[in-house]
């Protein structure tokens, strides 16, 4: 009822129908056009002014309308009654342009069912909404609940959580309605190339038949070809034979000579068709050669993942060997503590007071012993072999965390799991069976994929 009666109310306005959709809500833009100063009720029987204003986001064009919509409408092609948009006098202006225009109290609503303004662009898609309204008048409840300043805030706040949650909904409702949509692609386009494979295979079956049949049928015609010249020679053999007899026998050898250019046109024609067939067969040929260049680029590939499996194990095999370093340089840091703590035992051994002779504390006190520099220890360094067997420990752990990718030099303080880490970063793992790729190798992994999809 609402588009008839759409249709009515414009026929004044223009004889064409407004450009509609059935584009959904989540594609429209409704910021880009502002609708100003609307009313909560509009009374029934008079005319409405719709006050709106152009952002700079949009740029107004002829067949742009404005409409009035039932609260709960999904597509454009629900409008109630609608009016031509007014062009501004500069349509690319900078700066947001105010318009309105009027709808007559004939085409309006008569119910009390709740309406909001739309703009539509000349694609059928909306690029502003109004609040909702109703035509009705306007009752001392309505007054009085609009007095109640305290439950018009709280009704306000409904009103925002509800338009929140709307919203949330909807960019819900994309999200899902994207991955389904290429969900749907990727099956798709996996049921493509299967029928693609299917086909191929199928084709290069039906030309092995053919080109064996070719085969079989280009034999049986030489075969014909050398018992149409046993004939001729035949025939030759018998003309010279009767050469002495030719009056008597010239009616026959004209006959004879009738049958020669009769079987030397056959010969002709079969010569032709194995002509054609050898051409034919060429092409097959050909063909065959393109299946074989096609079967070797497979082959490449499965060579090319096979060396990239290899550089995965040759990968783990050096984190292996770190893990093993890093074990060895843990239990060496440990034997060298220990061995420190000894040292601190004897050193504090040492210091302690012991019992002197008289001559021993005479001669310590004519030639005071001097202290032992940082080499030279009383009983010599115990742990000079050890920290030089610590220091190349080190030094050959520094030098084995090296990244295989981009040959980058970690210090020895870095901890292995940040070795691991960068290591990582130059792999792509295959979220389907976990299989990893070097980050050079994107062809091999995008190949990898494309095989999962094919299963």
């Amino acid at each position: 009822m609402g588009a008839e009666l759409s249709k009515t109310s414009t026929m004044d306005e223009a004889s064409d129908e407004p450009p509609t959709s059935a584009v959904l809500l989540d594609s429209c833009h409704f910021s880009q056009v502002v609708f100003n100063n609307v009313e909560k009720f509009y009374v029934p029987g008079a005319d409405v002014t719709c006050c709106y204003t152009l952002t700079q986001s949009i740029i107004p064009r002829g067949k742009d309308w404005v409409g009035i919509f039932r609260v709960g409408w999904k597509t454009t092609r629900e409008y109630y009654t609608f009016l031509w948009a007014p062009l501004p006098s500069d349509p690319h202006s900078d700066t947001p342009v105010q318009q309105q225009i009027q709808f007559k109290a004939y085409y309006l609503p008569k119910d009390d069912e709740y309406y909001q303004f739309c703009y539509v662009d000349q694609d059928g898609v909306v690029r502003g909404a109004s609040v909702p309204f109703q035509f009705r008048a306007e009752t001392e409840d309505d007054i009085l609940v609009v007095t109640t300043q305290g439950e018009v805030e709280e009704i306000e706040l409904q009103n925002k959580n509800l338009r929140q949650e709307n919203e949330e909904l909807k960019a819900s409702c994309a999200s899902l309605q994207s991955q389904n949509i290429h969900l749907q692609e990727e099956v798709t386009k996996a049921q493509e190339l299967q029928k693609s494979l299917e086909s191929l295979r199928s084709n290069t079956e039906k030309l092995e038949l053919e080109v064996n049949s070719l085969k079989k049928e280009n034999k049986h015609l030489k075969e014909l070809d050398g018992c149409r010249e046993a004939e001729l020679q035949q025939l030759k053999e018998q003309i010279q034979t009767v050469s002495s007899d030719k009056e008597r026998l010239e009616s026959s050898l004209k006959a004879a000579l009738e049958q020669m250019d009769q079987l030397q046109s056959q010969v002709s024609s079969y010569e032709k068709e194995v002509e054609n067939l050898a051409r034919v067969d060429r092409e097959k040929t050909e063909q065959l050669e393109g299946l074989k260049e096609e079967n070797q680029q497979l082959r490449v590939v499965g060579a090319q993942q096979q060396q990239t499996r290899d550089l995965l194990k040759e990968l783990e095999e050096q984190k292996r060997l770190c893990q093993v370093l890093q074990a060895q340089k843990k239990a060496a840091d440990e034997e060298n503590q220990n061995l420190r703590e000894e040292n601190d035992v004897l050193l504090r051994h040492l210091s302690q007071p012991t019992e002197a002779s008289p001559f021993s504390v005479a001669s310590q006190a004519q030639a005071p012993i001097p202290a032992p520099g940082a080499g030279d220890l009383l009983f010599g360094n115990p742990y000079g072999a050890a920290g030089a067997n610590l220091g190349a420990g080190a030094a050959e752990v520094a030098s084995i965390r090296k990244c295989p990718m981009c040959n980058e030099v970690f210090p020895e303080e870095i901890e292995a799991s940040q070795f691991e880490a960068h290591v990582q970063s130059h792999l792509l793992e295959c979220p389907l069976c976990s299989e990893t790729f070097e980050e050079a190798n994107q062809q091999v992994f995008d190949d990898h994929l494309f095989c999962h999809r094919l299963e």
